[in-house]
């Protein structure tokens, strides 16, 4: 019995050890199941994680040029301070701490706090200048340091020419993004591809040292050759900030220069605008202080941000607006190719027309006046008639033609799409205004690629910034495409357009932009704006050049002019237009050829006569029909103004200076603006001055100097050459 019992205990034992056997070793298979199929990824994520520190390496950003490979926007080397805290011990902590903090005025207690990490590897600055790395290198070697601190190349980007062309290359941020302009529209072509730097962590987590790291390069940025012309945009940017000063311009003004026949943007230019090296400052001072003037914190917060992002907003690309009588260029073309008129076809022009509920007002009382007439003297009522003689139909297809319906996929930010009137829409008013340039809202860049295919022969080109991209070691790996996107209209129909353009500028409104020589086409344009700011107005010029073969275009566009000149295309942006192209024309190889009427009127070169007596010179400055008025009380002549070989103009005054004290001597230059140039060569010639005439005043009588290029009250010596530019002072188109 006894027996019995103790084995059925025995086999109950057995039972149990084996279920305790078999679940034991079923958790372990699971666990290990679970730890090795389940988690096991995971724990090897992790694990690695613990073991490797993965450190990013900066690419260095591609270059920017200009056309002719000058450098806009580079990135130089910096440096990242690196502490080493696995190497910094209880005796140099102090003596590191104080150094850096020295150096890098950071608080010392923070630069020991962070000494203490269990690392090789704890960035305490980034990009710090040469300057900095240099006292970092001598403080070290002074102190014998030979661990425990790190210096790591970086890249900081710069912009060599500060606020120049700022709208269009943009600016980065503090991780080198491209945040604006051609910085942000090429960021993944900019950036180039970071690197890492892998490094091993012992047991506690402390990073290794250098035989347990692999670096992995980076590789570099392409670089972008930009269409932009250095030159020329320097020559934009100085006429236009001219322009906003003389005219007190109160909303910026924008000027663009394109190649006609290619597209590529020559010069694009923003006033005011930024210093892309310091983008987050405001440029301009009277805001800024505005704006600090503001204490509660919200709004100054706020208003801030309104002034940055105007100052960033490229007014070429994003603004809308009334294109004005510009825009008749466009319906004189559509009316020309469509045959509906010639060149003499006749239209009345009574002071109105009554179009539906409206009286719409001509400028000016014109009584009769050709199709070409019309178009030089931008008679509204003409080009009512015009408009009604294509309808809604034909207008809105040429409207649409002319790239004004979507946006010119220029590649740069920001564009704006245009708000327009479609045919199904356009009422008789609508049909009237938008005929000589109002009620349709457009962009300037989208006006002037219009205005290239009025230039080319009738072809809409693509306009654009980037010409091509290429590698770090010169190889092209991307060029711009030229191909025009369509033939708007034909190449007989823009040869007519150029002609009739050409006489506006020698004779008609836009006279303002004339160039003896340089066959310049233009048209001005005078737009009324709406909405919150009805009452003020935008003033434009746009014009092309040579007439037998244009070769650029120029668009130039002022919001909200209150100067002594008003608000008309003519007087104010047609100066900007005329000293800009002056410069531009011969610097891209233009030849001037000058009809007879010109070369009467033309300066000439001042004769060299220093070292000469007195009288050999008198009678060698007459021999060129010029004046000589005589300062000193020597026998020789020791200088001359103007100096020999420089402009002078007909019947000028060569002023001779006999000694050094005569030279020294200065005369105030006075006020030259609205007056006739009978009255503006008077006023020079009592003060001893020289004026060269540009302008509406070499073809016209009735001009009135609009700028000087000697401000009044400078102080300059006696026969100073003064370049004054006469526009028409009443012209309203």
């Amino acid at each position: 019995m006894a027996k019995g019992k103790t084995v059925r205990t025995w086999r109950r034992t057995m039972i149990i050890l084996i279920l305790l056997v078999g679940v034991g070793f079923g958790a372990v298979i699971f666990s290990l199941v679970k730890l090795q199929l389940i988690q096991g990824p995971e724990l090897q994520k992790r694990a690695t994680d613990q073991q490797l520190k993965d450190t990013t390496l900066s690419a260095k950003r591609g270059t920017i040029y200009d056309c002719n490979m000058k450098e806009l926007a580079k990135s130089a080397t910096v440096w990242d301070v690196i502490l080493e805290p696995a190497y910094i011990t209880d005796k140099n902590r102090d003596v590191i701490a104080s150094g850096l903090s020295e150096i890098l005025g950071i608080n010392k207690d923070e630069i020991v706090k962070r000494s203490q990490k269990k690392t090789y590897y704890e960035i305490l600055k980034s990009k710090v200048e040469e300057d900095v790395r240099n006292k970092i290198l001598e403080f070290k070697s002074k102190n014998n340091i030979t661990s425990g601190i790190r210096l790591e190349e970086n890249y900081k980007r710069y912009y060599p020419y500060g606020k120049f062309a700022a709208t269009v290359l943009g600016f980065t941020g503090t991780d080198n993004q491209g945040l604006a302009g051609v910085e942000a529209e090429y960021d993944s072509e900019l950036t180039g591809t970071p690197g890492r730097l892998v490094t091993a962590q012992n047991a506690v987590g402390t990073d290794m040292n250098f035989q347990y790291e692999q670096e992995v390069a980076a590789k570099d940025g392409d670089s972008l050759v930009l269409t932009i012309d250095e030159v020329i945009q320097h020559y934009v940017e100085k006429y236009l900030a001219e322009g906003i000063a003389n005219n007190k311009v109160q909303n910026r003004g924008c000027a663009i220069v394109m190649n006609v026949k290619t597209g590529a943007i020559l010069a694009m230019a923003v006033k005011g605008d930024f210093d892309p090296n310091n983008p987050f400052v405001i440029d301009d001072p009277q805001k800024a202080a505005e704006i600090e003037a503001i204490t509660d914190p919200d709004k100054k917060s706020e208003a801030k941000q309104k002034a940055l992002q105007e100052q960033w907003r490229n007014k070429c690309i994003s603004d809308v607006y009334f294109p004005g009588s510009v825009f008749k260029m466009i319906t004189a073309s559509a009316a020309l190719e469509e045959k509906l008129v010639s060149e003499d076809t006749p239209f009345n022009c009574p002071p109105y027309l009554v179009i539906g509920d409206r009286k719409i007002k001509d400028w000016k009382t014109f009584g009769h006046l050709t199709f070409a007439e019309g178009i030089c003297q931008s008679s509204n009522v003409v080009f009512m008639q015009v408009g009604q003689r294509l309808g809604a139909q034909l207008l809105f297809k040429y409207f649409d033609a002319f790239g004004f319906t979507q946006k010119t996929g220029i590649d740069l930010p920001g564009e704006s799409r245009s708000i327009y009137i479609t045919a199904e829409n356009m009422t008789p008013v609508d049909l009237a205004c938008i005929s000589f340039g109002q009620s349709n809202s457009i962009t300037p860049i989208q006006m002037i690629t219009a205005a290239c295919a009025v230039a080319n022969g009738g072809y809409l080109v693509q306009p654009h910034i980037v010409e091509k991209i290429i590698d770090s070691n010169g190889n092209i790996v991307k060029t711009a495409d030229t191909t025009p996107k369509r033939q708007v209209i034909s190449k007989e129909t823009s040869q007519r357009m150029c002609k009739i353009l050409q006489q506006d500028a020698k004779t008609g409104t836009a006279k303002s932009g004339y160039i003896a020589g340089y066959r310049v086409c233009g048209k001005t344009g005078t737009s009324e704006k709406q909405g919150m700011a009805k009452g003020e107005y935008i003033a434009s010029y746009c014009g092309f050049a040579p007439a037998e073969d244009p070769e650029i275009a120029m668009l130039v566009f002022y919001d909200q002019p209150h100067g002594p000149n008003g608000y008309y295309g003519s007087p104010v942006a047609g100066p900007t237009f005329l000293a800009t192209m002056t410069q531009v024309l011969p610097y891209i190889g233009v030849q001037p050829q000058y009809t007879e009427e010109e070369l009467a009127k033309l300066d000439g070169k001042a004769p060299n006569v220093v070292g000469k007596t007195v009288d050999a010179a008198k009678n060698q400055v007459a021999q060129e029909g010029l004046q000589a008025k005589v300062y000193g009380d020597g026998n020789t002549v020791v200088s001359q103004i103007p100096e020999a070989g420089k402009s002078i103009p007909k019947k000028g005054t060569v002023v001779l200076f006999t000694d050094k004290n005569s030279a020294a001597q200065t005369v105030t230059v006075p006020k030259l603006v609205n007056l006739t140039l009978s009255e503006a060569n008077q006023r020079a010639a009592e003060a001893g001055l020289n004026i060269s005439i540009a302008g509406a005043a070499l073809t016209s009588s009735s001009a009135v100097s609009s700028t000087q290029s000697i401000a009044e009250g400078t102080k300059v010596a006696p026969g100073t050459v003064i370049t004054v530019t006469f526009s028409e002072k009443n012209q309203v188109a």
